[in-house]
């Protein structure tokens, strides 16, 4: 009989969760617009206690309607629903008793008057949004890079520069770190830029720049990062949006995105097909010091390339405080790019008269990312638990061949490069905020990368006499690479005084690069057909901010310091020749030393009525300077450059950003930046001391007309700009954009011209013991582009007046 009961007892004990949980109640509801009677959809609920009105649940309005709390605990409760345009609700003294399921039936919201009487513009949200530490470019608002690529997005960011071959330069340096939704893309590979020209520019939502981050982020990027966040809809209800555009040189880009949300789950996808087409052309002109003789050369290059892009994900959320997201992302690129040159050669001891040379590459690329996300809200608002785990892979096969025949008695030469890579990238975070008021917080949180990759070349050069190819040991090869970084960050923000806050941090990085060395020529020894190189450091990495706040309108100056990094990528250490022009041969150098970049910053920004400014006085001091360099000129004048650390560097400048609203149908940002530069001398290197002043400057102006007609300009001007070895040429471009507003706005079509006088050239002369060098290069010329643009979606009808009136206070409201 006693174990009987005892049986019972722990039966009830085990279970009496259960109990409990079923005898939680819940509360129902359906939200209409009141003078529609139609559902509002994404409307705020919150359920407070009657007593004292704290916070205790949260819920959002479905595509119907409907509210939903589940499990709501015996008690006295108040339901507050807010909705953007229209009046609070407050139902007061709902009483929950057990086993009990409360329906409020239906509750309707009412428009607010004194938002509709100050809706009198449609406004539209701002291009960039400037905060003292960080600005936030809006995709959507940039119409001159529609149908173009990512790096036709970021040419046209306020700050950013695209040099030649697409990679992107912040305040004068290449040296930046670029992610895509805050990590390190695996898709990218070895070559970012390569996956930026391949993006559409439709499928990403806004960009960050973030000049002087603070301990939080990862320490890499010479002079700052750049943080392109992709779409991702969470709007609830089912909607999307279709692009179509077509250019010139048979460019096509199509792409589709999908959302849909319910009170539990977020599910999100899209499709992105980019054909890609860049006409080029350049000049060179190369006189070797050694022999007195000249090398010139004119060069008519294309790129083609098709990419499809595909992105996943869901979000799952637990309750109202516990979300876990699963994502995905898939690139398939193509890529088909050729080269004509032709050669001229002037008092040269072995060529004379001309060549012409032929080049193409063929790769296939494929690459994904895999990603897990948690995120965990505590009671108290902006205390928060976050984590990733991210695993991605890359792999990169092509085939380079090239021909080159001489007018003179010169036998042809020929060769074909097989490449392939193979790149694995894991991340693994973890991040804590805990908020003690609204300027008083601690961070803390810890992160591991780890980059592998292999990368072979095998090479087969022409032998004339019996024209078959045979294997080039010397430059066929393996290379294999591990990169693993280990990091702890902590932050503290609080404030002195009522107008004087600070934050410090300090960032702890445990970097092992290792290498391998593989030679497949079969007559070296073994002992040097492999050969091992890598470091391994510990190095800190502190943030110091101060922040001070001028008066009552929000205005502030900030002084900031931080301490960054700039590692070698994996073609910077790797050691095989590239050949891919056989006249200036390159390498790698795996003794590379990272960069050692001091970085001061102060930051003045000021709101007025109708015009936004900010201004920075920067500072960057850079150790082991990075470049590739020319150390030596053969016989025939080919030249050989290896990436060594030439130099040490210091740049200061001054940079300005400025936005007005000079009427409520015309805006203008301007940005220029203004930097000394000085490397200093190297006698190792043969390298002496050089400084000059650069700038560049940039303005964007928007004009709005009746019937949803715009018009968007943009000009730019880069000025001549010192190198280690010479000296960078100026460049100019305007582009230009026509955009018409349809269906209610849910519909438009774009026709854009970028580079509309065909100016944007790059060049640069480059002077070292052996050789004086000049050269211009485009590698796209004017394009004009068509696109069309359609967005659906239930959330059409009821959001409709609440995103006029957003953008209209964002706009008018000065965008910080």
């Amino acid at each position: 009989m006693l174990s009987s009961i005892n049986l019972r007892v722990f039966i009830v004990f085990c279970f009496s969760p259960l109990f409990l949980l079923a005898q939680k109640n819940t509360i129902n509801a359906v939200v209409v617009d009141a003078s529609t009677n139609e559902p509002v959809i994404g409307a705020s609920a919150s359920l407070l206690k009657q007593s004292n009105k704290t916070y205790v649940l949260g819920a959002q309005s479905d595509i119907q309607g409907k509210l939903v709390f589940p499990e709501v605990p015996v008690g006295s409760y108040a339901l507050r629903i807010s909705y953007v345009g229209m009046q609070d609700i407050i139902r007061e003294s709902i009483q929950v008793n057990e086993a009990e399921n409360i329906n409020l039936g239906v509750i309707k919201l009412t428009a607010d008057g004194k938002v509709i009487q100050e809706v009198v513009v449609e406004g539209r949200a701002p291009a960039m949004k400037l905060a003292i530490d960080k600005k936030v470019f809006d995709a959507s608002q940039s119409l001159v890079s529609a149908g173009g690529s990512a790096t036709d997005l970021l040419q046209n960011v306020p700050t950013i520069q695209v040099d030649m071959d697409g990679s992107v330069n912040l305040r004068g340096s290449s040296n930046v770190k670029i992610l895509i939704d805050g990590k390190e893309s695996a898709m990218a590979g070895s070559d970012v830029n390569s996956l930026l020209q391949s993006l559409p520019a439709n499928a990403i939502d806004k960009v960050e720049i973030i000049t002087n981050p603070s301990s939080k982020y990862d320490a890499e990027g010479q002079s700052g990062i750049i943080n392109i966040i992709l779409k991702k809809n969470i709007r609830t209800g089912l909607n999307g949006n279709v692009t179509l555009s077509g250019g010139s040189y048979n460019n096509y880009m199509a792409g589709v995105t999908l959302n849909y949300r319910d009170r539990k789950f977020n599910y999100y996808g899209s499709y992105n097909f980019n054909r890609r087409h860049s006409v080029g052309s350049g000049l060179r002109e190369n006189f070797y010091l050694n022999n007195s003789s000249q090398i010139n050369n004119t060069e008519e290059s294309s790129r083609k390339g098709i990419n499809n892009t595909v992105k996943l994900g869901a979000d799952y959320y637990i309750n109202d405080k516990t979300t876990v997201g699963i994502s995905g992302d898939i690139s398939i690129r193509d890529n088909d790019r050729g080269e004509d040159l032709f050669y001229s050669y002037f008092n040269h001891p072995d060529l004379s008269g001309t060549s012409s040379r032929v080049n193409r590459q063929e790769e296939s690329d494929l690459g994904y990312d895999l990603n897990l996300d948690f995120t965990r809200k505590f009671e108290k608002v902006g205390h928060e638990l976050s984590a990733n785990f991210s695993y991605g892979k890359d792999t990169e096969d092509g085939v380079n061949d090239f021909t080159q025949d001489y007018t003179a008695n010169i036998p042809t030469s020929g060769r074909i490069n097989n490449t392939s890579e193979d790149g694995t990238l894991i991340n693994a975070q973890i991040d804590y905020v805990l908020p003690f008021s609204d300027e008083h917080k601690f961070e803390a949180g810890y992160r591991t990368v780890v980059r592998k990759s292999f990368d072979t070349q095998f090479s087969d050069t022409l032998n004339t006499q019996d024209n078959n190819y045979y294997p080039d040991y010397s430059i066929s090869n393996d290379f294999d690479m591990t990169n693993t970084v280990h990091a702890l960050y902590v932050n503290y923000q609080n404030r002195l005084s009522s107008k004087i806050g600070y934050q410090v941090g300090l960032r702890a990085e445990q970097t092992d690069l290792t290498t391998t060395y593989f030679a497949k020529d079969p007559s070296l020894p073994a002992n040097e057909l492999q050969t091992e190189g890598g470091m391994d450091y510990l190095r800190l990495y502190p943030s110091l901010f101060l922040t001070y706040d001028v008066g009552q309108d929000g205005d502030k100056v900030q002084l900031s310091y931080t301490r960054r990094v700039q590692r070698p990528r994996g073609w910077q250490v790797n050691p095989f020749p590239d050949v891919s022009d056989e006249m200036n041969r390159r390498q790698g150098n795996p003794d590379l030393l990272p960069e050692d970049i001091h970085s001061l910053e102060a930051s003045f920004a000021k709101t007025y009525n109708k015009w936004n400014f900010i201004s920075t006085i920067y500072y960057r001091r850079m150790n082991d300077v990075m470049q590739p360099y020319i150390y030596f000129v053969d016989d025939r004048s080919v030249t050989y450059s290896k990436w060594e650390n030439l130099t040490n560097s210091n740049v200061a400048g001054l940079e300005l950003i400025a936005k007005v609203n000079l009427k409520n149908w015309w805006d203008v940002t301007w940005n220029g930046n203004l930097f000394y530069n000085k490397y200093e001398g190297n006698p190792e290197f043969d390298i002496e001391e050089q400084e000059g002043v650069n700038w560049n400057t940039n303005v964007n102006t928007n004009f709005r007309f009746p019937k949803s007609w715009s018009v968007q300009l943009r000009g730019d001007y880069r000025a001549p700009r010192v190198m280690a070895q010479g000296k960078m040429k100026s460049m100019t471009g305007v582009d230009v954009a026509v955009k018409k507003e349809f269906m209610n706005k849910r519909a438009n079509v774009s026709f854009n011209v970028r580079d509309v006088f065909d100016s944007r050239r790059f060049g640069a002369t480059t002077e070292t013991p052996q050789i004086r060098s000049s050269f211009e290069h485009r590698w796209m010329k004017r394009m004009f582009t068509l696109s069309f643009s359609y967005r659906f979606g239930l959330q059409d009808i009821t959001k409709k007046r609440a995103q006029e009136n957003q953008g209209s206070e964002e706009d008018m409201g000065g965008g910080f």
